[in-house]
């Protein structure tokens, strides 16, 4: 399998799609630009999802469930919104399908067109229609706050495409909470980016940087967009969640009020925030190697995978019987592990199948390992193999996974370390942008001075740190380009 995969340094690009497929996390659809997700995909997100959903119900949200089409006039009613979505949406126009005259195929009834005005949107967010819900759940300030999130899927029409960095449906969470109070609104919106932080972090094991967007880069509607923004080992940035405070915008777009403790009627203070199926490609690039995929063991959907080996049926027994003991031992150890003992195929085309999947620890258990009461580990992180003894296996495989999870964060920050640059003229700028990564330098603040930086380098602001980043430097200086004063530096990156 390994040898399918294009080596990074020939095509990045390549192995990227490549490992997506090898490890069978994807595979394409015929709807272009969307995607199938395979059992080991799926279920990588699955374990993203079941952690999530735990952070977000530990801070107090409720998942709840709104529809897919949205009537098009909702899109309509907050300019900056429907401005910033009105390229990507899908939108239906008629109920059904009616034979073609010469029997061959189908097409659009016309008989069945929707009413003018009515057209529907396939779900490319859902602020306007949940916003329009709220206003008919929120009369009075002890109906607030109201914490919702949703698992949905949502349509985006993408010219270029890349399997979960960027397709035209995607799987994700988005959180719509609504407030009584600007503050409270604003406390909100850091906080589910903490939530994200924690996540990308302790979990996934990778790095990120905590920042708010430019005004040119932050969500249609939204009055602050907080972000986390991580690297891959290409020297791209890639946005990897993003928190919104949203101020009254929706709430005045869809007349959604509230009678406050004094008896008075005010506009609800809103937040939306989301983590999307583009998290896989996030994990994909920060770990993986030549060989395939590198998984860190706390999202891992198998953690440990065994594979016996044996020649003889009377070595079979003896083996299966260790192998089954093993597994149960590992399971009451809360280690996702599983036994792999399809005879069809030989040890080492197993050993290689689970390299490329990225499972982060092998066990190996034959007649001579049962006989000394031993066990053949292998780590996915690192090359090698080593021999632990049997009554000593459970902890061994528990503190491995935990130093493996620790390893590739160390790795990738590592990385990031290395890749991040400080600049003051726009040479060096320029140097360091084609050398990759992120690169920290004055900015005037103008949106004109962003836009031809953009222009000239392909690289944007990824975000301004925020005071609790380490990457804050509040450094007063100059603009590259314009010799006009800054207030900070902020981050720049060519990014996915």
């Amino acid at each position: 399998m390994a040898d399918k995969i294009t080596p990074r340094s020939e095509d990045y690009s390549q192995w990227y799609l490549d490992v997506v497929q090898a490890a069978k996390l994807a595979d394409y659809s015929p709807v272009r630009g969307s995607m199938i997700l395979p059992p080991n995909g799926y279920a990588l997100w699955e374990n993203m999802q079941r952690v999530l959903d735990g952070m977000f119900k530990a801070t107090g949200h409720q998942n709840a469930y709104f529809p897919l089409f949205i009537p098009q006039s909702f899109l309509s009613k907050e300019a900056e919104h429907v401005e910033g979505f009105a390229k990507e949406c899908a939108v239906v126009t008629h109920s059904r399908l009616r034979t073609t005259a010469d029997g061959t195929g189908v097409e659009p009834d016309p008989a069945s067109k929707l009413a003018d005005g009515e057209n529907l949107v396939v779900r490319p967010t859902s602020e306007t229609i949940i916003w329009d819900t709220y206003s008919r759940w929120i009369q009075s300030w002890r109906d607030l706050p109201i914490l919702i999130n949703q698992w949905a899927n949502v349509v985006r029409w993408e010219l270029r495409t890349r399997l979960f960095l960027r397709t035209m449906e995607f799987l994700w969470q988005e959180g719509h909470t609504a407030h009584a109070t600007e503050d409270e609104a604003v406390e909100e919106t850091l906080r589910m980016l903490d939530v994200y932080t924690e996540f990308a972090e302790e979990y996934m094991a990778v790095p990120v940087i905590r920042g708010v967007k430019t005004a040119s880069e932050r969500f249609a509607g939204a009055v602050d967009t907080y972000c986390i923004e991580a690297l891959m080992q290409d020297g791209k940035a890639l946005q990897a969640g993003t928190s919104h405070f949203l101020g009254q915008n929706f709430a005045k777009a869809f007349d959604c009020t509230f009678q406050n403790k004094d008896n008075e009627l005010e506009h609800v203070w809103a937040t939306s925030w989301g983590v999307s199926t583009r998290l896989i490609g996030a994990l994909i690039m920060t770990h993986s190697d030549d060989q395939g995929l590198v998984l860190p063991p706390r999202l891992a959907p198998t953690q440990v995978v065994i594979v016996p080996i044996y020649r003889k049926d009377g070595e079979k027994e003896t083996v299966m019987e260790a192998v089954a003991e093993i597994e149960r031992e590992l399971r009451v150890a809360g280690v996702r592990v599983k036994t792999d003992a399809r005879e069809a195929y030989r040890p080492g085309w197993k050993f290689n199948e689970y390299e490329v999947q990225g499972v982060p620890l092998r066990l190996a258990v034959g007649p001579r390992d049962v006989k000394n009461n031993v066990v053949e580990l292998a780590r996915r992180d690192e090359p090698g193999k080593e021999s632990v003894p049997r009554d000593q296996l459970a902890d061994v495989v528990t503190d491995t996974l935990s130093q493996i999870q620790a390893n590739l964060f160390a790795r990738a920050e590592n990385f990031r370390q290395q890749k991040t640059t400080t600049v003051d003229t726009y040479d060096a700028f320029k140097e360091a942008i084609e050398q990759g990564g992120f690169v920290l330098a004055p900015w005037d603040g103008t949106p004109e001075t962003e836009a031809r930086l953009k222009e000239e380098t392909k690289a944007t602001i990824r975000c301004l740190p925020l005071e609790s980043d380490p990457h804050y430097d509040p450094t007063e200086g100059v603009d590259m380009l314009t010799g006009q004063p800054s207030k900070q530096r902020v981050v720049f990156a060519r990014a996915y």
